[in-house]
């Protein structure tokens, strides 16, 4: 199947729309078949300011405009708690949101931007938007995460290489109860590495300290390059740790 092909049958949709890769070309492929496919944005908690800019930006590159959702996920009592199958609970409460708001608004089918380089197994995410019958086109189209790259960048969607980013309570531990201060710390922390120059980062809290994961290709090349990475992150956090793994 083609998405094409998809858009034929599904021609009326809405989207849970992030401004990442996969859901920005998805919604570019909607408007390219003349589906009328609604994007919806979710704004949690979890969601870093830059994440709801690109969202917007790339909706007004395309001629159309997003329904931004407000949500405080950590009202909801087990989220907050961060269990091992958080992301599962988180899902399920923002996609029955999501379909409440979307159903009221028109639309019937809720489609997100899972793509066939994605694990579906069992993962609690991924059991949650199959209990929460959310279709995903990209993969059930066989689209992987580079086809969907080299599409966007034939397309001009400046999405094209923007790295993959998981939402911010994934930077707190497992067991770790997630507060918003934290969450806050944590965004002000990437944010002031991002206007660095650095790309792809993590700032994980570990034991009350920052974590910072860079790619190795982005690695301190000396001392001073490393005390500049830490005075940028200090004001959020003490003691600041990198981690010599990398991304």
């Amino acid at each position: 199947m083609t998405l094409q092909e998809f858009f034929a049958f599904h021609p009326k949709a809405a989207l849970g729309f992030s401004g990442g890769v996969d859901s920005s070309y998805l919604l570019y492929a909607a408007k390219a078949a003349g589906a009328d496919v609604r994007p919806y944005f979710l704004k949690t908690p979890f969601q870093p300011r830059f994440e709801l800019e690109d969202a917007l930006r790339l909706a007004r590159d395309l001629g159309t405009e997003v329904t931004v959702v407000e949500y405080d996920v950590l009202q909801n009592g087990t989220v907050a708690q961060n269990p091992e199958n958080r992301c599962y609970y988180c899902k399920t409460a923002l996609f029955r949101l999501l379909r409440r708001r979307s159903q009221a608004d028109g639309y019937a089918i809720l489609l997100d931007g899972t793509n066939a380089s994605d694990d579906a197994g069992d993962r609690p995410g991924m059991r949650a938007l199959r209990e929460q019958g959310v279709l995903s086109p990209l993969r059930l189209c066989g689209l992987t995460k580079d086809e969907i790259r080299q599409r966007s960048r034939e397309a001009g969607l400046f999405t094209w290489d923007k790295p993959a980013y998981a939402c911010l309570a994934t930077r707190i531990p497992a067991g770790t109860a997630i507060d918003r201060d934290t969450l806050c710390r944590v965004e002000a922390a990437e944010a002031a590495l991002m206007d660095l120059g650095y790309s792809d980062l993590r700032v994980r809290v570990f034991h009350g300290a920052a974590r910072i994961q860079l790619p190795r290709a982005q690695f301190p090349g000396d001392p001073a390059a490393a005390e500049t990475l830490r005075r940028a992150v200090a004001p959020y956090f003490d003691p600041v740790l990198l981690d010599l793994k990398g991304r």
